[in-house]
Parts: C-alpha cells; sequence; structure tokens
C-alpha cells in the first residue's frame, strides 16, 4: 500500500504543474509598489493588471503619465529586479482614479517641533491645515507654515 502524502506536496506539485509560479509572482508587485518605485511616484500611480505579461498602470494625471514614459525603462528593470525574473515585459500607462493610502495613526504621525511659538499661533496652523485629505500634503504644509511662523518669530525679535 503507497503512504499518504502530505496536502502541501501535493498542492505545490499541483502548482507547479499549472506553472503559476510567474504570474503569482508576479502580482506580489502591488504589496511592494511603494518600495519599488519610490515614494513620490506610488503616491501618483497604482498597478491596476497584468495581462500578457505587461504592467497595466494607472496614473494620476497626464503629465505624471508623460513623465513615466521617459522613466519606464528604469520602471521595468526596478520591478523585474524585484521578482527575481523578467516576468514584466512592457507597461502601459492610464488614466485613472488613484486609492489615496490610508492616513497615518495619531501614534504614527511624527509630532513637530513647534517650541517657541505660541499656542494661539499652533491652533491658527492647525485649524488651516485640518481639512486636507492628504496626509503627504498636511504634513508638509503644516511644517512649511511652522517654519514661517518660526522665521517671522525670529524676525521680530531682532527688529
Amino acid at each position: 500500500m503507497k503512504k499518504p502524502q502530505p496536502i502541501h506536496s501535493i498542492l505545490e506539485q499541483t502548482l507547479k504543474g499549472l506553472d503559476l509560479d510567474g504570474p503569482m509572482r508576479s502580482y506580489s508587485v502591488w504589496g511592494a509598489w511603494k518600495e519599488i518605485v519610490g515614494e513620490p511616484v506610488a503616491l501618483q500611480t497604482q498597478p491596476r493588471s497584468i495581462r500578457n505579461r505587461i504592467l497595466l498602470i494607472d496614473v494620476s494625471h497626464s503629465t505624471w503619465m508623460q513623465q513615466l514614459q521617459f522613466l519606464k525603462p528604469a520602471l521595468l528593470e526596478k520591478i523585474n529586479a524585484f521578482l527575481g525574473k523578467p516576468l514584466i515585459e512592457d507597461i502601459r500607462f492610464r488614466l485613472g482614479k488613484i486609492t489615496p493610502p490610508p492616513p497615518p495613526s495619531p501614534s504614527e504621525e511624527p509630532k513637530l517641533k513647534e517650541g517657541g511659538l505660541d499656542q494661539a499661533t499652533i491652533k491658527r496652523i492647525e485649524r488651516l491645515v485640518e481639512n486636507m485629505t492628504d496626509a503627504e500634503v498636511k504634513k508638509g504644509f503644516r511644517e512649511l507654515l511652522i517654519k514661517s511662523a518660526k522665521l517671522e518669530q525670529s524676525r521680530k525679535k531682532s527688529a
């Protein structure tokens, strides 16, 4: 009588027989998109699908689409380096809606050093940025306002 095989070895053999390793590995690009292309590009793009070894990417704006055409060879190289094999042969860009990343939780969001600013100024800055939905823009604008307020404060002291 033949000894029973463990289920994981049966599944492994079946998946190898179906030759799904390449396509499955290709879709790992989704989870690592930000690391592969970098944060600035990841904020403006999103992988949509893979068809016939062609990666389809949604892009937020036509100017980004133009820029990405110039970066296509480098992006293709980075993606295939991540995959460990040349599984993607081409990249195609199209205008599409980009889902924004979830905002950082208050514990993850770094607190800016607001030292030296009075409470009224800090509250005014927070009111100005409270309705901004893009976390990256919100953080950058807050930093800019704080630096500007500190500069203004130092100019008043030296005058």
